[in-house]
């Protein structure tokens, strides 16, 4: 799949892109990407992945990164941030060396509390990890899954009385190298999850062939649950694309609509992505280029929804477009 795809004519990219990026770190970082993004205290909040300790040319003399964490931000309008002066989360080397380290975060608030959801890579598999936190400096970890599963994100209120997620676990004995797919569990209390069951395939995506997985947190719409998500094509005739000798993945933003009732249901698929890579930040610079992870999702008063995602695993970019236009396109 190696034709060249556009982005939805609705979604708009911020035009000072990026918003955030290593050099706005007042500690050791390399590449800043992958944020979760709410409202908090009149402005918005940010939690993103911050890798450090390897620059390109030490990444290409065979150094590799010394480790990851957390960091945290502020902002009074959304676009422009002020990082705080240490990491707010680290799990690497945690219960005795099994944890590697934590990242790719989510926040949600569901009534009044905030929950982040992230990824821990282990020495015995990826598993998905829930936590919540009143004010974004002290966090106590909920439920932590079995490997392998990842992308994590929380529905931003109950569905019939019990907590819900959507997640992406990763079968490579069953379903073959790279196809993976989204599902959805439930739970009564963040700690026990069950119930779970297939919501969308590879197959649903026209732009996917080898996996898709929840982006952002879902947004509530009079017309369903509008769910952010990716869709990755590979295309082994790719050859060195970033710092790697071969990325030969495509990351793009898609969209599916689900019903309010029952998120299991789907109710439609956007069939051309939100956010292809285009521009130099996402197709040129970076650590793998021809990225883009969208992983917070903002609805404005105005009715637009402002969608933060990371761009060439290197930077923070913001692109925005009208609920209404990406509902529309979700059931065209």
């Amino acid at each position: 799949m190696s034709e060249e795809l556009k982005s939805l004519s609705c979604v708009r990219r911020y035009p000072g892109n990026p918003v955030l990026t290593s050099a706005d770190v007042p500690y050791r970082s390399d590449l800043v990407f992958n944020a979760g993004v709410i409202p908090w205290r009149g402005g918005y909040a940010m939690i993103f992945r911050n890798d450090y300790g390897a620059t390109k040319a030490e990444w290409e003399a065979g150094k590799r990164f010394d480790g990851t964490n957390i960091g945290l931000a502020f902002s009074e309008d959304g676009i422009r941030w002020t990082v705080e002066a240490e990491p707010v989360f680290d799990l690497s080397g945690a219960d005795g060396g099994e944890i590697g380290r934590a990242y790719d975060p989510r926040l949600t608030e569901i009534d009044g509390q905030i929950y982040m959801c992230f990824a821990v890579d282990t020495r015995h598999g990826l598993r998905g990890a829930i936590a919540k936190t009143d004010d974004l400096h002290h966090f106590e970890i909920l439920s932590m899954t079995v490997p392998d599963n990842r992308n994590i994100v929380l529905f931003p209120e109950k569905i019939g009385g019990k907590f819900v997620r959507l997640e992406r676990p990763m079968p490579v004995y069953s379903r073959g190298r790279d196809r993976f797919d989204i599902w959805l569990s439930d739970s009564p209390d963040l700690v026990y999850w069950g119930n779970s069951r297939l919501v969308s395939g590879v197959e649903d995506y026209p732009y996917a062939n080898d996996k898709i997985g929840p982006g952002a947190p879902p947004v509530k719409t009079d017309r369903g649950w509008l769910v952010i998500t990716h869709a990755v094509d590979l295309d082994r005739s790719r050859g060195k694309n970033g710092w790697e000798d071969k990325w030969q993945k495509r990351y793009c933003t898609g969209a599916m609509l689900l019903d309010l009732e029952d998120p299991s249901k789907v109710l439609g698929v956007c069939k051309e992505p939100l956010l292809a890579p285009e521009t130099d930040y996402e197709t040129k610079d970076g650590f793998r280029t021809n990225a883009i992870f969208a992983t917070g999702a903002v609805p404005m008063p105005d009715g637009t929804l402002r969608i933060y995602y990371g761009a060439a695993d290197t930077v923070i970019a913001l692109a925005e477009a009208k609920i209404d236009d990406l509902v529309d396109a979700c059931l065209r």
